[in-house]
């Protein structure tokens, strides 16, 4: 949304709005109480998120958060708090391109260098599953395109 405002600022500048340019406006009005409630779920759960997440990914490969002997786990870690933070700011503002154009493609290249796609992949995958337990069915409609979203460009 956060995009789509700039862009209108933009466009409109000395005249009035039309009601197609203004069309995401009330598109987000009527999602704003889920998106609220979605992300203070989300951020009330994040530490149990991040655990539920961990031991899945943890059981359904040991190895996934190891390089040889060194344990991963920790920097797994602040990188899937920093990547839930970013996609629940992308869904309380309605900003799917802003959270590609100012995280995922930076982080993406970031993952790429540390060959971490395999993790970010399943991370975010079962990231949606465990997500869905702390928040309602229509608040996860809002919520799972991100992750999928952040899990395309990341787990590639």
């Amino acid at each position: 949304m956060l995009s789509q405002l700039q862009t209108l600022v933009r466009e409109v500048d000395g005249r009035y709005a039309t009601d197609t340019e203004l069309m995401f406006l009330q598109n987000y009005l009527q999602t704003a109480r889920l998106r609220f409630s979605a992300y203070q779920k989300i951020q009330q759960a994040e530490k149990n998120i991040i655990q539920q997440v961990k031991k899945k990914l943890i059981a359904l490969d040991p190895q996934l958060l190891r390089r040889g002997k060194v344990d991963l786990s920790a920097k797994w870690q602040r990188d899937t708090v920093r990547g839930l933070r970013f996609c629940a700011h992308a869904l309380l503002v309605a900003d799917e391109e802003g959270l590609e154009e100012n995280f995922l493609l930076w982080f993406q290249s970031i993952m790429r260098s540390f060959k971490a796609q395999p993790s970010c992949n399943m991370t975010y995958k079962v990231m949606q599953d465990v997500v869905r337990q702390y928040i309602t069915p229509q608040e996860a409609e809002l919520f799972c395109p991100i992750l999928a979203q952040a899990r395309l460009l990341l787990g590639q």
